[in-house]
């Protein structure tokens, strides 16, 4: 039986700074699609999606994220205009200066409510992270 084509597996993390409540990490994207998103990326080989999700944050930001919970499964077949991708994302909590990496070409830091020009379906999932009250290891809703 032939291996079956699937979606690709990401995560995004939604980053809240200790020393600035109420503010969220954002990235500057270099690479297209160009505007702002969430710090994110691949799941490698081997790895799974905590790791992947701590690893992404620091090659983007710097900063060394601790997980506080899951938020949901994104997975619109439309998410990405480079291909089809189901993202877990994952709330993070960090203290520090974050910093731009890897692919990143800058990074912002603002209320979320505030990010204009948010790429793929991440303004969907600030929505929903505004409207929540909790997040857990086990998702509320999956997308």
């Amino acid at each position: 039986m032939p291996r079956p084509e699937t979606p690709l597996l990401t995560v995004d993390v939604i980053i809240e700074l200790l020393e600035r409540p109420g503010e969220v990490v954002f990235i500057e994207r270099r690479n297209e699609p160009l505007g702002l998103a969430l710090p994110g990326g691949f799941v490698d080989r081997g790895e799974t999606v905590t790791a992947a999700a701590v690893r992404e944050a620091r090659e983007e930001t710097g900063l060394d994220v601790t997980l506080e919970g899951m938020l949901g499964v994104y997975s619109d077949p439309g998410r990405d205009p480079r291909g089809h991708t189901a993202s877990i994302v994952f709330v993070g909590r960090a203290s520090g200066e974050p910093r731009a990496g890897d692919d990143a070409g800058g990074v912002r830091v603002m209320p979320p409510d505030k990010a204009q020009e948010l790429v793929f379906d991440h303004a969907r999932i600030i929505e929903d992270y505004l409207s929540t009250g909790e997040v857990r290891f086990e998702p509320p809703f999956v997308r």
